[in-house]
């Protein structure tokens, strides 16, 4: 069968594709970044499509009509500067459905979620509800699968999230310890969509997907760093007033690109636990693997404990180098004069003075560049060949500045390194 997979980038969509892939099939997935796609998976066909911009039925004719299947792996948790949820969600959704009714599409399969309770007005699950309900009332042949929280050997959102908690010295500090939280192996998931693409699906089945038992968050949490190999840690419920900070710190973050599992949809989902719907259908004969069962099955190395407790650095890293070369920038700027004695023996005052601010606006364009996540890179880059520039210009000037007592130039080494750190943990996925 020929299968086009939306998000077959993604956490879930890639494991799809695989099994796909070993079952014989032939995979086709959209990319925003086709080139680095094919490097990472070489096996799939990749177009370059960004679903944010396929809310036309046009926009699919050509595609859909080299498919037999598609399946839709495709989500994002909450607007920003990389994300439309209702142009992604909904109406290239819309529009998939449209032009998949005029052509010789076999099956839909969406991978959806559990789309009421607390957080059911959130654009992530009401853009999902409407998609799903638009699929349903369509004459297409579809099947709506419903996980609950996905784990799987990689780890991506929530999940990473649970690790990065999980690998918290001393103690673990919870929102909403209590709530309950149910899982699927992300294994499991691949092997149902590898079943409703061999046909064992009645039309229309709408499942959920969630393993036997619901522990709390805390318990989850627990079980991670069980796999991780740590001693035991004491739970701390935080109360959630107090989380309010970080989720407006993370909003702001989705707002400049990134994609933190912090934010307040996820909270406001958190605050019910993630639960199967009481009208959901089931699978009584389709044993799910259980949490503990999930993580056992791929043991942890030493590189998931490092990328756990990276994670939460990660944010701390970005943000402290922006604060760094944001203040570089404004404080010289404070006593402009001062600040540029230091090139008076080599040109004339004012071409001293030009040059001291000029420096200046460039070290704050940088510093606010690397918070924008499509930025980020490049801003990296810039950041140490400014250094590497400002460390050679000011050897050649004024050499003696290297034995200075405060070391103005020796304390630029840990900014290159910190920078060289930060590139290194900067991809999501």
């Amino acid at each position: 069968m020929k299968i086009l997979i939306l998000g077959a980038t993604g956490f879930i969509g890639s494991v799809i594709a695989a099994r796909l892939r070993r079952g014989g099939h032939i995979v086709t997935g959209l990319a925003r970044n086709p080139y680095r796609a094919r490097v990472k998976h070489p096996w799939i066909d990749w177009i370059n499509a960004d679903l944010a911009e396929m809310t036309d039925p046009s926009n699919w004719h050509a595609m859909l009509s080299h498919h037999q299947i598609v399946i839709n792996c495709a989500g994002a948790l909450q607007d920003g500067l990389s994300d439309d949820l209702i142009a992604t969600q909904e109406k290239a959704m819309l529009a998939l459905y449209a032009a998949a009714a005029q052509s010789a599409i076999e099956l839909v399969v969406q991978i959806s979620a559990r789309t009421g309770g607390a957080g059911q007005d959130q654009p992530f699950l009401a853009t999902k509800r409407n998609a799903d309900k638009a699929l349903a009332a369509s004459d297409l042949n579809h099947i709506i699968l419903r996980p609950a929280l996905v784990l799987g050997r990689n780890a991506h959102g929530g999940t990473a999230l649970l690790r990065a908690l999980a690998a918290m010295p001393f103690v673990l500090p919870l929102i909403h310890a209590q709530s309950p939280v149910e899982t699927v192996s992300v294994d499991d998931v691949a092997t149902l969509v590898s079943a409703a693409v061999a046909g064992e699906f009645q039309s229309g089945t709408d499942i959920d997907l969630a393993a036997s038992g619901a522990p709390t968050l805390g318990e989850l949490v627990i079980v991670h760093r069980n796999w991780l190999g740590l001693p035991p840690a004491r739970v701390v419920p935080i109360p959630t007033g107090l989380a309010r900070p970080v989720t407006w710190a993370a909003d702001i973050a989705g707002k400049l690109g990134w994609r933190s599992p912090l934010r307040s949809t996820a909270m406001a989902v958190m605050s019910e636990g993630v639960l199967s719907r009481r009208d959901g259908q089931h699978l009584p004969s389709q044993r799910l693997a259980t949490a503990v069962e999930t993580l056992n099955t791929h043991p942890s190395g030493v590189q998931d404990l490092w990328f756990a407790r990276l994670y939460l650095l990660k944010p701390l890293m970005i943000s402290g180098l922006a604060l760094f070369w944001i203040l570089s920038g404004i404080i010289p700027m404070l006593a402009p004069t001062g600040a540029s004695r230091h090139l008076l023996p080599f040109m004339p005052d004012g071409s001293a003075m030009a040059f001291t601010l000029i420096t200046c606006f460039l070290d704050i364009a940088l510093g606010a560049f690397v918070l924008v996540r499509p930025f980020a890179r490049s801003a990296l880059f810039g950041m140490l060949a400014v250094t590497l520039g400002y460390l050679a210009g000011g050897t050649f000037l004024e050499p003696s500045l290297w034995l200075d007592p405060l070391g103005p130039f020796v304390k630029v080494l840990p900014s290159i390194l910190l920078t060289f750190a930060t590139l290194a943990v900067l991809e999501e996925r």
